[in-house]
């Protein structure tokens, strides 16, 4: 270990909190899916659907967390979250054993799961710059996204083994164990946040004006919205075939759950390259020109995971999946120290909730969309449609100011110069 893991106790176990939560969710992404084809027979559609369950919650809670978030201190929040997942993930296997499992309770356990996400990946992203000085927030960005990528591809190839040697729902005790982990790591931080300050103005302010003042400030600013644009078009995309992948390799490519698994481990580790890969050359060209090579350039080797067969084929999906994780972790690091930089610590869990309600709330249309395409125009043509439109988003991108700059701007940059307080968003 070295850097901020050698000398900073409490990242420390954030991050090997954050960590083994991100291997615990993995290994549901793969066993959920494989389940319902497996076990319950599910069709296409409904396979699609189970999967818009888990991203719903954006889309219904995910501005008013953004403002309960700026409310209140988010480590207890945080800790709520992981102790709903705990108790989710320990549900399912025991209904299953009760022969109670269906594909009614696999969509509550995702939507429940799926609302712990929202308040979970909110308040923390909100903690995160708390917790570090301004000049180490960029080296923690990338060594938790890097640590999530590792965990992710782990996480998924266990998941495919697990559901091949102790069934799904079985599989999803080792998510309830990593939620645990998570739990405890999150309880042995020492850092307290100072209550947020509730007087004055702010005091009387409602739920919905401040949720309408988190919309504005992202509707308003070029590049939060761009960004926030382009990564709705994207992660329609992204689940549009992410939702159908499962049902493409196991019934159309003919590869069992354990290679499955195997596979989408070794498309994750491009994950673990972009999340190395990012901070250098970001350095070197610029974070600007870098958001231009992950998020437009890697992830034109999606198209050929539309080509993948069994045998040989298969790389042709490992080759694809690497340069998507390797364009959308580098992407995600770079996007998320911009707006840590960016925005003013008392709006950014706003800020952080309306993106990612427009974000995220893409996820499940995705879903809901890859399941119909399958449905009506055959997997593979699905996976055409939908894969084409990961690096079709990013074109958006050279719309921007970003096609003409170097660098993504500062917080220096972006502060009103009439702002003394520093709350305000500049409007470029």
């Amino acid at each position: 270990m070295s850097g901020l893991l050698r000398r900073h106790r409490d990242f420390r176990l954030l991050w090997c909190g954050e960590t083994a939560g991100r291997f615990g969710t993995a290994v549901t992404g793969v066993a959920m899916p494989l389940t319902a084809v497996a076990a319950l027979r599910a069709d296409t559609f409904a396979v699609g659907l189970l999967s818009a369950c888990g991203w719903l919650p954006w889309l219904l809670i995910g501005l008013p967390v953004g403002v309960w978030v700026d409310r209140t201190r988010r480590r207890p929040l945080m800790l709520g979250a992981a102790a709903l997942s705990l108790a989710v993930f320990v549900a399912v296997p025991v209904l299953a054993r009760c022969g109670g499992l269906g594909l009614g309770v696999l969509g509550g356990a995702a939507l429940l799961s799926g609302a712990a996400a929202v308040v979970f990946q909110t308040a923390y992203s909100a903690y995160l710059p708390g917790l570090l000085a301004p000049a180490d927030q960029a080296e923690g960005n990338a060594k938790l996204h890097g640590s999530a990528s590792a965990a992710q591809l782990v996480g998924q190839g266990a998941g495919g083994f697990l559901v091949q040697l102790v069934g799904a729902a079985n599989g999803l005790l080792a998510t309830a164990a990593t939620f645990l982990v998570s739990l405890l790591c999150l309880l042995g931080i020492r850092h307290r946040e100072p209550r947020p300050d509730r007087t004055g103005e702010r005091a009387r302010r409602s739920l919905r004006a401040e949720v309408a003042e988190g919309l504005r400030l992202v509707s308003g600013d070029v590049w939060l919205r761009t960004l926030t644009l382009f990564g709705a078009a994207s992660n329609l995309a992204l689940m549009g075939y992410q939702s159908i992948l499962p049902v493409f390799l196991v019934r159309t490519a003919g590869l069992s759950p354990g290679t499955v698994g195997t596979l989408l481990a070794m498309a994750g580790t491009g994950g673990i390259a972009g999340a190395l890969a990012v901070r250098r050359v970001a350095a070197r060209i610029g974070t600007a020109r870098a958001t231009l090579l992950f998020e437009l350039g890697l992830p034109a080797a999606a198209l050929l995971i539309p080509l993948t067969t069994s045998g040989p084929g298969v790389v042709l999906y490992a080759v694809g999946g690497f340069g998507i994780c390797a364009g959308v972790v580098g992407g995600n690091i770079l996007k998320v120290s911009f707006q840590q930089a960016y925005c003013p610590p008392a709006l950014l869990g706003r800020v952080t909730a309306s993106a990612a309600f427009l974000n995220y709330g893409t996820l499940p249309l995705g879903a809901l969309l890859g399941g119909a395409l399958g449905t009506a125009l055959g997997v593979r043509t699905a996976l055409w449609i939908t894969t084409a439109g990961v690096p079709l988003a990013a074109l958006m991108l050279l719309a921007s100011p970003i096609r003409t700059a170097r660098d993504l701007p500062s917080r220096r940059a972006a502060e009103s110069a009439d702002a003394p307080d520093g709350d305000r968003l500049a409007r470029p």
